[in-house]
């Protein structure tokens, strides 16, 4: 209910205070429960395709097509390019839904997804760039601070090369990473993130990997092409001034902070494939006899398996709505969420990989030798989450060890927070 009240820790240097803030669900929407139901729809077909999707090393045009004619890719766009402008959490909730089919599938909705609430931060003529003539328009994302600029009159001559950009082969426009001076006149280099067209960048086809094979997260390469001024923004200032399309895009949903909305869209598909890999579990397991006569139903650690896995799920859920919960809040408010707050809310998006590979091991394990083949569609969301624990974003221990450091006293050192 929108009325009840959640009782949550305030951290700070100075210890655990309690206070409480509004436990709202008003975010799901009759919109909101129609678009997750239409993810739920289309996740057995996702489920059907997936092998056919790894062997291919892409997620199929097919596929794409349908979440975009489901709406789903326009979650967290703005109304005015015909977005729903909904919170984050639907758009968490939709990718969960679409990985406990495949998570490929989701891995790529969340990191193209998230990109049609970037752009809107940036000028109104970049966005009128990427969707004057086709507002359903897909935008791919490289971030890693890589790129070579050089600065030139009405903006910079851009070069590199990038890797894992997921989901390229779908998009047309382009996010990349490079660094800039700063702004202030410090001398030192922030990260800033350049918007480039398909004719400006080339996908050089290497992504031959162990798990998320589907998401063809292949490299790319730019030479010495020519971006305006008004497609750089930097990527950690969150000041109106460097968020310029705010002033045609007003909710508050383009308030919060980039990291905040983008951490998620890299961990959250792992609860939907631990989802997908526990049903799979149970439907084995209710009807699987052993060679020796054994059930597995009645194995002892089939039976933990399945139970520790469904509490590691709500737990993560649990934790996923709740921050949002205060990021929301802070959105509308205009609050600032303390420095300690948002290390400890980064941190718990990095775990979410690492605690669902923990669970998954047991379920693969659980399911004994003839669990092994590769028919077993466990098998395929075990290496896909393994596989999410490399992206930077999901360094669980670095990004842990920033907030431990910071509650004994240290400085912050992660420039995203």
């Amino acid at each position: 209910s929108p009325f009840c009240v959640a009782t949550i820790a305030h951290r700070s240097k100075k210890g655990c205070t309690m206070k409480t803030l509004p436990a709202d669900d008003d975010y799901m929407t009759p919109e909101a429960i129609e678009l997750i139901a239409r993810a739920r729809a289309l996740a057995p077909n996702f489920a059907e395709r997936a092998a056919a999707a790894e062997e291919a090393g892409m997620v199929p045009a097919e596929s794409v097509r349908e979440l975009a004619a489901a709406g789903l890719f326009r979650v967290l766009q703005p109304k005015r390019w015909g977005g729903y402008e909904l919170d984050p959490r639907v758009f968490y909730r939709i990718q969960m839904a679409l990985a406990e089919g495949c998570m490929s599938t989701a891995w790529i909705y969340g990191v193209i997804g998230v990109h049609n609430w970037e752009l809107p931060l940036y000028s109104d003529q970049a966005q009128r760039d990427v969707w004057g003539k086709d507002s359903g328009t897909l935008i791919a994302s490289t971030y890693m601070p890589v790129g070579k600029a050089e600065k030139v009159e009405g903006g910079y001559r851009f070069s590199g090369r990038w890797g894992f950009s997921s989901g390229v082969d779908h998009c047309d426009w382009i996010f990349l990473g490079g660094l800039l001076p700063k702004s202030d006149g410090s001398g030192g280099l922030e990260h800033n993130t350049f918007l480039l067209p398909k004719s400006d960048y080339k996908v050089v086809k290497n992504w031959d990997v162990l798990g998320l094979r589907a998401t063809g997260s292949h490299d790319i390469v730019v030479d010495n092409a020519f971006v305006p001024d008004y497609r750089v923004n930097a990527t950690n200032d969150h000041s109106d001034a460097a968020c310029p399309g705010r002033k045609e895009n007003t909710s508050t949903l383009y308030k919060i902070p980039f990291i905040q909305v983008f951490q998620r869209a890299v961990s959250t598909a792992c609860i939907g494939a631990l989802d997908g890999a526990i049903a799979e579990f149970r439907k084995r397991a209710a009807a699987h006899v052993g060679k020796h006569g054994s059930k597995t139903a009645e194995d002892v650690n089939a039976q933990f398996a399945v139970t520790e896995a469904m509490m590691a799920s709500d737990a993560l859920k649990l934790v996923l709505f709740r921050n949002f919960a205060q990021v929301a809040a802070n959105s509308r408010s205009g609050a600032t969420m303390p420095v300690e707050e948002r290390l400890l809310q980064r941190a718990q998006s990095a775990a979410v990989p690492k605690i669902c590979c923990r669970h998954v091991d047991e379920l693969l394990r659980a399911t004994a030798a003839s669990g092994c083949y590769k028919s077993n569609p466990i098998e395929r969301f075990f290496r896909d989450i393994h596989q999410s624990r490399g992206h930077i974003a999901n360094n669980t221990d670095a990004y842990m060890r920033a907030h431990g450091a910071v509650m004994l006293g240290l400085p912050n050192t992660d420039p995203f927070v």
